[in-house]
């Protein structure tokens, strides 16, 4: 055993720091690491390789139960505390996370506002009966540029999104004209959002009215009533944005459409879908 923590932490530590403080000769574990390889241990050598592919891909975001899923997912299997075991002896971890904090459009207007119909009850028995929508900021070096979601409750996918250097109705209005593209949803759907004025905006109430969406907005100020947007945005600042400086407007476009194209939409597994990505999710209870 104590040649295997020798092994396992030979790139971490000394091997002769590590040889007197756990009073073992280093000619007895060089001796011990010529002799052939074992099966469990070329096993966790190949799972570790499984496991740094998973890291990578995840772009070093993955934590053990993220990267157990994909590994299950992909059929290998392997116990989730020994993936947890082998990246913390081989120092596979997410990178540093900085605390988000949550942002709210500006609701200081005289747009008349729709009442809190959703009321935190954050789940949906099938796709297009609820999306959430907000808007975020993200920094560049040519200055802030605005990205305006909606989200689908039932899986948590990104089913309309736009972008622009300018914070207005405008923006919101481009994302939703992409939901019901994509989507087009029954009439009925719940379309929840805060109090912003770009989502207050006559324009933006008269859309939902012709596509038969029921209007609910956040209370005054509350971004727990808006969670599930909230934290999608959490997850893409410090999964991606926080980990980049953007020189210019166009480069972070490029960035976030890979981001919620690319990766969180059909690749990033989340918890609340039982570590499945929204795309699996959705194609595995419609075949249900």
């Amino acid at each position: 055993m104590k040649y295997r923590f020798l092994r396992d932490h030979a790139g971490i530590h000394r091997v002769e720091k590590m040889c007197r403080m756990l009073e073992v000769s280093r000619s007895g574990y060089y001796v011990w690491r010529k002799r052939p390889m074992g099966r469990r241990r070329g096993e966790n050598l190949r799972l570790v390789t499984e496991i740094r592919a998973v890291h990578r891909i995840s772009k070093e975001t993955y934590g053990s139960p993220r990267i157990h899923a994909q590994l299950h997912g992909q059929g290998i299997s392997c116990g989730k505390h020994r993936v947890a075991r082998l990246m913390r002896i081989h120092g596979i971890k997410p990178r540093y996370r900085r605390k988000f904090r949550p942002t709210t459009t500006d609701s200081t207007h005289s747009f008349p506002v729709a009442p809190n119909l959703l009321d935190r009850h954050f789940e949906a028995v099938a796709p297009n009966r609820v999306w959430v929508a907000d808007i975020t900021y993200i920094p560049t070096r040519e200055g802030w540029m605005y990205l305006a979601v909606l989200l689908d409750l039932f899986s948590r996918a990104v089913v309309g999104w736009a972008m622009s250097s300018r914070i207005t109705r405008e923006l919101a209005l481009d994302a939703l004209r992409m939901a019901f593209t994509r989507r087009r949803p029954p009439r009925g759907l719940l379309h929840h959002s805060d109090r912003g004025s770009q989502y207050a905006s006559g324009d933006y109430r008269a859309l939902l009215e012709e596509h038969g969406l029921v209007c609910s907005m956040s209370r005054k100020g509350d971004c727990y009533d808006n969670a599930v947007a909230e934290s999608f945005f959490s997850s893409l600042k410090k999964d991606r944005v926080h980990h980049r400086d953007y020189t210019t407007r166009a480069e972070a476009r490029r960035d976030l459409f890979d981001y919620i194209e690319v990766f969180y939409n059909r690749l990033r597994r989340h918890s609340y879908l039982g570590y499945c990505t929204p795309a699996e999710f959705e194609v595995m209870r419609l075949v249900a």
